[in-house]
């Protein structure tokens, strides 16, 4: 064990948890089958794979990492593996737990796992905890007040102050609860370090979240309501009151 985390080796098979779970994780956690009817699809955004989780010990989110586009054709579970730091379901488990720990608003991870398929494969999944009685802000969007955008884009603005490069920010990957914003799906995310105020990459961040945010009907048909929640959000990013 070391920082505050837990690894086990069986075989072909690595995980990775935090230390109050590291006892007890096996390889069955990651089987959504071996939960039974403690296991239920998630339904909303993604490319499916992934499931809630609930017992009478632990409420989560049990997610496989599927490839999407083009590649997904050739194989859609499995990943080229390069070595351990490499695992996206470990940097995400790592990044996840750094995030938690500073007081950012993520979901705690509780385990991550990979399988060895192949000499240069391999399978991954993370389990983190469900942030209950939440909804994706693509289910809100007409709901939320215009300070709430505010209160959003300061949000993002904490995140990126801190280097923090969210890889797919889209409506889907925000979580709204008890009138607070979470960031989940942290996969390929990082922090960047010595990242400035201007850097690219903050600006592309919150494109991505604009065009999430257009596609969805609601904002088809409310086009100028979307604009005023947009420029909210970012009077918010930029530090200017309501």
């Amino acid at each position: 064990m070391a920082d505050g985390v837990c690894i086990s080796r069986e075989h072909d098979f690595v995980s990775i948890a935090c230390e109050d779970y590291g006892a007890i994780v096996t390889p069955a956690w990651f089987d959504p089958d071996a939960w039974g009817v403690a296991a239920k699809p998630v339904t909303s955004g993604g490319r499916g794979g992934a499931w809630f989780v609930e017992t009478a010990d632990m409420s989560a989110v049990l997610r496989k990492y599927l490839r999407g586009g083009l590649v997904a054709r050739i194989s859609r579970s499995n990943y080229l593996y390069l070595g351990e730091k490499r695992v996206r379901s470990f940097a995400e488990f790592r990044l996840l737990l750094k995030l938690h720990d500073e007081g950012f608003p993520v979901p705690r991870p509780i385990a991550a796992s990979y399988r060895k398929t192949a000499s240069t494969c391999y399978q991954g999944a993370i389990l983190v905890e469900r942030l209950r009685d939440s909804a994706p802000l693509a289910d809100c969007v007409g709901d939320l007040s215009l300070n709430r955008w505010r209160s959003l884009g300061g949000i993002l603005r904490r995140f990126h102050d801190a280097g923090v490069c969210h890889a797919d920010l889209n409506c889907f990957n925000i979580l709204v609860r008890d009138g607070g914003f979470y960031l989940i799906d942290f996969d390929k995310g990082e922090i960047k370090e010595k990242s400035n105020r201007t850097a690219p990459w903050k600006a592309a961040n919150l494109a991505r979240l604009r065009r999430s945010l257009g596609r969805l009907s609601w904002a088809r048909e409310n086009a100028g309501g979307l604009e005023d929640r947009w420029a909210r959000l970012e009077e918010g990013y930029q530090g200017k009151a309501g």
